[in-house]
């Protein structure tokens, strides 16, 4: 079976084919760093990290760029608020950023161009698609790219021009030939900072910046871009526009977008004022917990953000972790003939038949829970073999691989912890043989006190971790 990612661009699920066999040139709009990022921020790094992770545990060369928005009007009016020059803000959140995204387990990108150290090749772009006749400088010395030049303007959205313009209330700018045409270049107004360009003194527009660092960094034509689906206008579509205008050729093959995270019906936001941070958050949830919640729905569609939520993903993941902890010690204790060789395959191949229908996280962890009931059926009944512990291990490590779920590897000290444990219960045994009930009993509730529950059966005592 082949992978198939929904193509925001052609609006239909294809068969993905990248432009070099086996390998996946991706770049994903970041954040523009002139504050801490939020849940919502969190969601599609989380998405993108997921979509890597598991195109390389597809066997696949996966070069992913992230880039940062480090100047911009954001940027120069928190900066000018708190008395900062404006790419000392910058560098001030980038660094946060990546505090805060390794607190996420998540692996870096490749490369994280910022705007700020790339404007030659910004000025560079901008000139090519002067000289193709798609782009024009103001009075002020600012440059438009001019949508009149343009004869399928849309094709992202479906948001045609002329019906943009009937009855549209769009902002007067005479500098402008047409409301709709957006800034590739702004002139720099008093203060600000800027740079020398051929135009006179100025910085980037948004959309620019993307489609240059894209280019300079990957190539006129990559395999995937991505980002939320708050940016497909304008800023992918306008990038679409302008990197054709430069290259005369797409931008990308497969346009990929995440849904948004909602507070009440309304996407969390900074301008809303409804966003939690990832700091905030992480003080009350595992950054297993985040990830969890965020993978159980599918990437596409909006996700509703509330404490009740994580809870629930919260409650959910600590079956899948009490399971996992058993494992562990079953490897070296269990009695059982069953390999689980069976179980392993089939879960691998349901995981990946899911994981290959547009990454869908929501199916796989279906899958996974319901080879945790199997699981605890083989582990109740006595019948897993050690073996058969190691190999459902090494398969749920296969998916973590992609999801990063699990707990942190901490298989000598979960060894020792299970073969106390196993110590306990066999003084427990010997005291309730001595009639010492009162003891034994003692065993047995200071266990439960800490997340191990006891079960007395026919086949003798067995025990699980609660995660209490």
């Amino acid at each position: 079976m082949s992978l198939r990612i929904f193509n925001t661009l052609t609006k239909q699920e294809e068969e993905f084919k990248p432009i070099e066999d086996k390998k996946v040139k991706m770049y994903v709009c970041g954040v523009t760093v002139y504050d801490d990022i939020h849940m919502g921020h969190a969601r599609s790094i989380i998405v993108f990290d997921m979509i890597t992770r598991y195109l390389r545990y597809r066997g696949y060369d996966v070069t992913h760029l992230t880039n940062f928005t480090d100047v911009d009007d954001k940027i120069i009016n928190r900066a000018a608020e708190m008395g900062m020059e404006p790419l000392a803000l910058s560098k001030m959140y980038i660094e946060k950023y990546f505090l805060d995204v390794d607190a996420l387990g998540v692996k870096r990108a490749n490369a994280y161009p910022k705007a700020s150290e790339n404007i030659p090749q910004i000025i560079a772009m901008i000139q090519k698609i002067m000289d193709h006749g798609f782009a024009y400088k103001s009075e002020d010395g600012s440059v438009y790219f001019s949508v009149d030049k343009v004869k399928d303007y849309g094709r992202l959205t479906g948001q045609r021009l002329e019906d943009m313009q009937a009855g549209a209330r769009v902002e007067v700018n005479e500098l402008k030939r047409n409301p709709y045409d957006f800034a590739l270049w702004k002139a720099a107004k008093p203060g600000e900072i800027f740079w020398d360009s051929p135009w006179g003194k100025g910085r980037p527009g948004w959309h620019i910046e993307c489609s240059a660092m894209c280019t300079e960094y990957l190539g006129e034509t990559i395999d995937i871009h991505g980002g939320g689906n708050d940016l497909m206008f304008p800023h992918h579509e306008n990038e679409i526009l302008q990197s054709e205008a430069a290259n005369g050729r797409p931008l990308a093959n497969y346009w990929v977008h995440n849904g948004m995270l909602q507070v009440q019906d309304a996407k969390m936001s900074k301008s809303l004022k409804n966003f939690f941070s990832v700091r905030e958050v992480l003080t009350k949830h595992s950054k297993e917990e985040l990830r969890f919640y965020v993978l159980s729905a599918h990437y596409r569609g909006p996700q509703v953000y509330s404490e009740a939520a994580l809870e629930e993903a919260s409650a959910s993941l600590k079956r899948l972790h009490n399971v996992y902890h058993e494992l562990l010690s079953a490897q070296k204790r269990a009695q059982g003939s069953d390999d689980a060789k069976e179980l392993v395959d089939i879960f691998r191949a349901k995981f990946i038949e899911a994981m290959d229908q547009d990454f869908n996280t929501r199916a796989a962890i279906s899958e996974l829970f319901e080879a945790v009931r199997e699981i605890n059926k083989l582990l109740s009944d006595g019948r897993l073999s050690g073996e058969g512990a190691k190999n459902i291990l090494g398969v749920l490590k296969e998916m973590d691989s992609v999801f990063a779920i699990l707990p942190a590897e901490q298989s000598s000290s979960e060894d020792r912890s299970g073969e106390i444990i196993d110590i306990l219960i066999e003084v427990r045994n010997e005291l309730r043989k001595r009639k010492q009930y009162d003891l034994a009993d003692k065993i047995r509730d200071l266990l439960k006190e800490k997340g191990v529950e006891l079960q007395d059966t026919a086949e003798g005592v067995k025990w699980k971790r609660t995660g209490n």
